[in-house]
């Protein structure tokens, strides 16, 4: 049988929606431009893209619903049915594997009871894999609602989940307080979040992945990566850049040795011991 038009939305949200969506399509030069930003907009409504999400855009931009259903179905970030207040991904690409994401997952799969891409009964978690997340020198790495939760372990994945489940407030490892998932696509559709602190909150990436930018800058790199192990040789003549001293607060999972979550005191992950010693 055909499908139904989708149902519309309620005259008081499709207002408030309206104005949203005026506001996103003046930044654009071709309101085309603006279906990415518009989806996450209708996304912050009801928590995924519905038909008549879908619908809104095509009216809004002028388009056909099949030319709207094309790109909502393309990109991962939008989400084709109801889910959880917090979108946990695992990063189960090859770094983050190794460094035992598949293992986190694993874990987190029977811990929650679910599996990839389901939602827990209470509707508080949507658990997936996810890929490359730009975060290697921090493997493995989860995500919640697209915020940064370093040098994880499954105890440390399972423990961050519980207390996303009883409401206890949670700290990313760097960026933002964490927020809903709708909140989340509200800011990611171009509107400014409103919490005090939320955008003076930083966190940038590891000394390993910057080399790549300081070199383009001129500046000399560092003379080690991976820190030495304790009570190791230093390079001689070597001198501390305040630079890496910065960066050393938050050393990433490769800068060995350090315990392996902030979350996670109790399980440090030190050098693994090679042939011999």
């Amino acid at each position: 049988m055909p499908q139904l038009p989708a149902p519309d939305y309620p005259a008081d949200v499709r207002a408030r929606l309206e104005a949203d969506a005026a506001e996103i399509v003046a930044r654009y030069p071709d309101s085309r431009s603006a279906l990415l930003p518009l989806l996450h907009l209708v996304q912050s409504e009801e928590g995924h893209v519905t038909r008549t999400g879908m619908q809104f855009c095509a009216d809004v931009l002028g388009l056909t619903t099949a030319e709207v259903t094309a790109v909502a179905t393309f990109y991962t970030m939008y989400r084709r049915k109801p889910s959880g207040d917090y979108q946990v991904g695992v990063c189960t690409n090859t770094l983050c594997a190794v460094m035992g994401g598949d293992a986190i997952f694993d874990e987190l799969k029977q811990h929650l009871g679910v599996g990839n891409d389901e939602t827990t009964e209470d509707g508080k978690i949507t658990l997936e894999h996810i890929e490359c997340n730009a975060a290697c020198d921090f493997a493995p790495v989860v995500m919640v609602n697209w915020e940064f939760f370093d040098n994880q372990t499954p105890e440390s994945a399972k423990r961050l989940v519980d207390d996303l489940r009883a409401g206890v407030p949670v700290e990313p490892t760097r960026g933002a307080p964490l927020c809903t998932y709708k909140e989340t696509a509200r800011i990611l559709a171009g509107f400014p979040d409103e919490r005090p602190g939320a955008v003076e909150a930083s966190g940038g990436a590891g000394p390993a992945s910057l080399i790549g930018l300081r070199l383009a800058k001129g500046e000399a790199p560092q003379r080690r990566v991976v820190h030495p192990r304790a009570g190791g040789p230093q390079d001689e003549g070597s001198h501390a850049d305040p630079q890496d001293e910065a960066a050393a607060e938050h050393l990433s999972s490769h800068d060995a040795p350090q315990q392996t979550s902030a979350s996670d005191p109790a399980h440090p992950a030190g050098p693994t011991a090679e042939e011999g010693e």
